[in-house]
């Protein structure tokens, strides 16, 4: 049975970043936590990844951030582990699998990777070596009112029962929400897009 991954990010930010598109001086979207589940075409998930990453430009993590996401500077100091090594991992986790997320994260990755390559650090893994796909057109077209939901909440957007313990914007909760929301879709008719298994 193919396998596919459903993956989240959690990046840095401050007071305004979203609205302003991260264009504050030294405002860039450092990955400070990467989720994915690997799941089979009934959408059982096969295994979990989870990982802490240490922001380079900036390592002092907001209090904006700490506060929406739950992730606490010492949890990143010490079990982050640096950018390349984390980036590397979690594309070989993906390698070979088309990898969804809710929203732009496939864009994010790039830019991280960008970054570590021009600091001069290797990435074993490539990029090109999955198919991402943004979900988000595809899913708030079956599911009009999952439109103004971010990732966490899309089980709450379908009155779906909550996935697993946790809250929104961690990660990992963040793929189990998106799981549970394209099981529902598929288990009410919906054919997920071409190519995703």
């Amino acid at each position: 049975m193919s396998t596919f991954v459903v993956f989240d990010l959690e990046f840095t930010s401050w007071p305004g970043a979203l609205e302003e598109d991260w264009s504050g001086p030294g405002q860039l979207r450092e990955i400070v936590q990467i989720g994915a589940l690997r799941l089979r075409e009934d959408f059982s998930i096969v295994e979990e990844y989870e990982v802490l990453v240490r922001p380079v430009a900036n390592p002092k993590l907001s209090a904006f951030f700490t506060d929406l996401t739950g992730i606490k500077q010492e949890a990143v100091d010490q079990n982050g582990l640096p950018p390349a090594a984390a980036l590397g991992d979690f594309l070989g986790f993906c390698q070979d699998q088309t990898v969804l997320s809710y929203g732009n994260d496939m864009v994010v990755l790039g830019e991280n990777v960008g970054w570590a390559r021009f600091r001069g650090e290797e990435i074993k893994n490539s990029i090109l070596s999955a198919d991402f796909l943004n979900i988000r057109p595809w899913l708030n077209t079956h599911a009009p009112k999952t439109a103004a939901a971010n990732s966490g909440r899309l089980w709450q957007a379908l009155g779906l029962p909550q996935p697993m313990a946790g809250k929104e914007h961690s990660a990992l909760f963040d793929c189990y929400s998106i799981a549970a929301a394209l099981r529902h879709l598929c288990g009410a008719g919906a054919t997920l897009p071409e190519g995703c298994l």
